[in-house]
């Protein structure tokens, strides 16, 4: 298996020093939503939130003010960014580096709120990304050990796969499932888009998404069912 049989051709690499990006169809179209996306949020405003308030008829407006909206589309763009960047990164550390940057700035994006809720919901998820850099960085040390890289490029030659390497790969998965936030730990998640602040709170959705995508072609790329 190479890297064409998961992505398409290969369109180039881009060598800086040690760490190579690479370009596929798959992840130049993953890398240009992501940019594409993030350019929406450096430019766009948060809209106003409407909440209905319970045993009345009447609506409540909930505005994000100013020094917040500057911090949020701040950490959106960083998130953004990272998204981008773990995209087409051919290496698995710098991939385990972009994956953990998400999950801190998502944390960021909802800390400036001033709901108890959304705090205690992001505080929790906080717990969860924190534990599963563990698994994230020990996978990525195992297959380290196991082959003597961590440049897909290079682990994509490899003709055999080990026990070890698929060990350090349920870890890597386990790391990226708690880093993102997608099930089983959604529900610690899900608490943080009550915040008004659309479209930062979005970035969140992206991220996780677009993530989980291209650490299938990394576990592919490792594992080589095929």
């Amino acid at each position: 298996m190479d890297l064409t049989t998961i992505g398409g051709q290969l369109l180039g690499t881009i060598p800086l020093g040690d760490i190579v990006l690479y370009l596929t169809p798959f992840n130049l179209f993953m890398f240009a939503g992501a940019l594409a996306f993030t350019t929406l949020i450096a430019i766009s405003r948060t809209e106003t939130q409407v909440e209905a308030e319970f045993g009345t008829l009447k609506d409540k407006e909930v505005k994000v003010d100013l020094q917040e909206f500057k911090i949020r589309r701040f950490l959106a763009i960083v998130c953004g960014l990272a998204t981008a960047g773990a995209m087409i990164t051919g290496d698995l550390f710098n991939f385990t580096l972009f994956v953990t940057l998400i999950g801190i700035v998502n944390i960021g994006i909802v800390s400036a709120v001033r709901q108890v809720d959304v705090l205690n919901a992001a505080f929790q998820y906080g717990l969860i990304a924190m534990m599963a850099s563990l698994p994230l960085f020990g996978g990525a040390a195992i297959i380290l050990a196991s082959t003597g890289t961590l440049s897909l490029l290079e682990l994509v030659k490899i003709p055999y796969v080990t026990s070890m390497m698929t060990f350090g790969s349920l870890l890597l998965l386990m790391g990226i499932i708690g880093e993102t936030g997608v099930a089983p730990f959604y529900a610690t998640k899900a608490e943080m888009f009550r915040t008004p602040g659309s479209p930062f709170i979005l970035i969140i959705h992206l991220s996780s998404l677009l993530v989980i995508v291209r650490a299938i072609e990394v576990l592919l790329i490792i594992n080589k069912p095929f």
